[in-house]
């Protein structure tokens, strides 16, 4: 289910004439049994409306005062969410003969034509206020203040997402509360700018337009409205955009290593929690270890338990990596097992997370595992698995997938090892350009190419694994000295600063003319800024092994933030 939350306006949307009507009210009950939070969101006072409106039990909790005051039926507390224009103003609108003239908690309310009088008191008197007018009515607030941001206030009081939220108005003073929420429809009595602007227009006026939009939501025909505004972009193809649904979407990032899968998962993932679309990315190798803006679980020496993920996760505005990197790899599919049903709990309770990233997907569902806890993408949101083996990933998982981006010098037989791990034909590619990507939505005959779109801010690849954690064996740096006498294993950075202090002179001396040190960072660690700056070293004559030793470290500890101790992992267990 995409949308947990429906928001709705009051007059002339769910009411008209002021009351609502017995099948409308039997529709909000339906949903609420569902477990879909309702909001109220309204421009009028709340006294009025309570005067008014009979059941506002029915509402999680209550917007009113367009955006200015936050009430909880069930607690019966009202909280300004600004603070009031200063008395001044209204007494001036009475004497004036303003008429009528409402003053709640922080909202002045008048009707046309005395918005006249109103400017000229804003502006006379020095006041930095707005004003909002919907349907002949005239409404005074602090600025800033309107329905979205009332919006968001509820939002944050219950810990949920405007990612999740279905939004529906008829009037002027809609358009910013609309807009906020992921999908915003407007009722068929709405005004024509409204409808305009919306991403759903309904057949009903006022309550029956409403009745209509919650029989979608309980149905499930809502999840299969197309919100182009919300779909997330890929890259360019020609002067076409490419992008995503950010729903249901089941994406699969192939590639050999090297060819830039980080790239196209770091663009997207900047995308996502750009737009307010909370992630939880599982990383076995810590390469998401130093992504900012979101909470890093785990490292080398302590894997993060279920719970702790889940509880992180609650809160929609934080996005979540769980470093599995201290975690043995034959434990990563047991732990997944584990966290993707409860991932899928969390989501249906509360409608988020809103995308699971999935890195290095073969060691998290290896192809021996035969079936996956979801039984369509949406279950979880959307999802993203990254691989370079699409045939060494459980064939449950595939079944999942609906697009395929492949990246590197032949996407074509990335996407024919997808397509027969599918059991599918291979799709046709269209001759492209050097470094573009492929895309290939399942079913369709033919793939496409695109240009990505990067990401403002390049991520420092692989930063954390280098630094601290467990590099492959063949990445490995090995300290040998002349005549191989040796076999000391830099598994990382950081063992690699410790055996440089402890290896002989000789050796030392054996690989730095060699220029080993530079050429390991360059193509074991794909660093060519820091390798550069080492070979410059390597070059320089009549430096002392000690001199030179530190020197190198030196380089290393700008770039990399290294463990103050070894960590207590053991990187040499046989299922490494």
């Amino acid at each position: 289910m995409r949308y947990h939350v429906l928001a709705c306006d009051y007059d002339e949307t769910l009411a008209r004439h002021g009351q609502v009507d017995e099948e409308t009210i039997r529709a909000l009950e339906r949903l609420s049994r569902a477990g879909i939070k309702l909001l109220l969101v309204t421009g009028r006072e709340l006294e009025d409306l309570l005067t008014v409106f009979p059941h506002p039990g029915l509402f999680d909790l209550i917007v009113a005062e367009n955006g200015g005051l936050l009430y909880d039926p069930h607690q019966r507390t009202a909280d300004p969410l600004a603070d009031p224009p200063p008395p001044e103003l209204a007494d001036r609108l009475r004497r004036e003969g303003a008429s009528p003239l409402g003053v709640g908690r922080v909202l002045v309310a008048t009707r046309e034509p005395y918005d006249v009088q109103v400017l000229t008191a804003i502006r006379e008197l020095g006041l930095e206020l707005q004003v909002i007018y919907n349907k002949g009515a005239v409404m005074v607030l602090p600025s800033g203040v309107n329905k979205a941001t009332g919006l968001e206030a509820a939002l944050d009081r219950l810990a949920l997402s405007a990612r999740s939220v279905v939004a529906v108005g008829d009037g002027e003073n809609d358009h910013a509360f609309l807009a906020a929420a992921e999908c915003g429809a407007a009722v068929a009595n709405a005004l024509p700018a409204l409808k305009d602007a919306c991403d759903l227009r309904l057949a009903g006026e006022a309550g029956d337009g409403v009745t209509e939009l919650a029989e979608m939501l309980l149905s499930g025909d809502l999840d299969a409205v197309a919100v182009p505004r919300r779909h997330v972009l890929l890259g360019h193809d020609g002067g076409e955009e490419v992008r995503l649904p950010p729903y249901g979407a089941g994406l699969l990032v192939a590639g050999p290593s090297g060819s830039g899968k980080s790239t196209v998962t770091t663009a997207l993932l900047e995308r996502l929690t750009g737009e307010g679309y909370q992630c939880a990315i599982v990383d076995p190798e810590g390469d998401y270890a130093e992504y900012p803006g979101v909470t890093v679980l785990g490292d080398p020496d302590r894997v993060p338990g279920v719970e702790e993920v889940l509880h992180v996760l609650e809160q929609p505005a934080q996005s979540v990596v769980v470093n599995l990197i201290g975690l043995q790899l034959r434990d990563r599919p047991t732990y997944f097992a584990e966290l993707l049903p409860r991932l899928a709990g969390l989501r249906a309770r509360l409608g988020h997370p809103h995308w699971l990233i999935a890195d290095e997907a073969h060691h998290l569902m290896p192809a021996e595992v035969r079936q996956a806890p979801l039984s369509e993408a949406g279950d979880i949101g959307a999802f993203l698995l990254i691989t370079v083996h699409p045939d060494a990933v459980s064939p449950a998982a595939l079944r999942l997938v609906t697009s395929t981006v492949a990246v590197g010098k032949e996407p074509a037989d990335t996407l024919a090892a997808f397509a027969a791990a599918l059991g599918h034909d291979a799709p046709t590619l269209p001759d492209g350009e050097a470094g573009e990507i492929a895309l290939w939505h399942i079913g369709e005959a033919a793939a496409r190419h695109a240009a990505l779109a990067p990401a403002r801010v390049e991520r420092t690849r692989h930063r954390r694994k280098y630094a601290a954690g467990t590099m492959a064996k063949d990445k490995s740096f090995y300290f040998t000295g002349p005549g191989e006498r040796l076999r000391l294993r830099a598994r990382n950075l950081h063992t690699f600063v410790e055996l440089a202090e402890g290896v002989d002179d000789d050796t030392w001396l054996h690989h730095l003319r060699r220029q080993d040190y530079s050429t390991w960072i360059r193509d074991a660690l794909g660093d060519a800024d820091l390798a550069r700056e080492v070979a410059a070293l390597e070059s320089e004559s009549g430096l002392a092994p000690a001199e030179s030793r530190r020197r190198v470290a030196d380089l290393i500890g700008d770039r990399y933030t290294l463990p103050a101790e070894p960590t207590d992992f053991d990187p040499d267990h046989h299922d490494r």
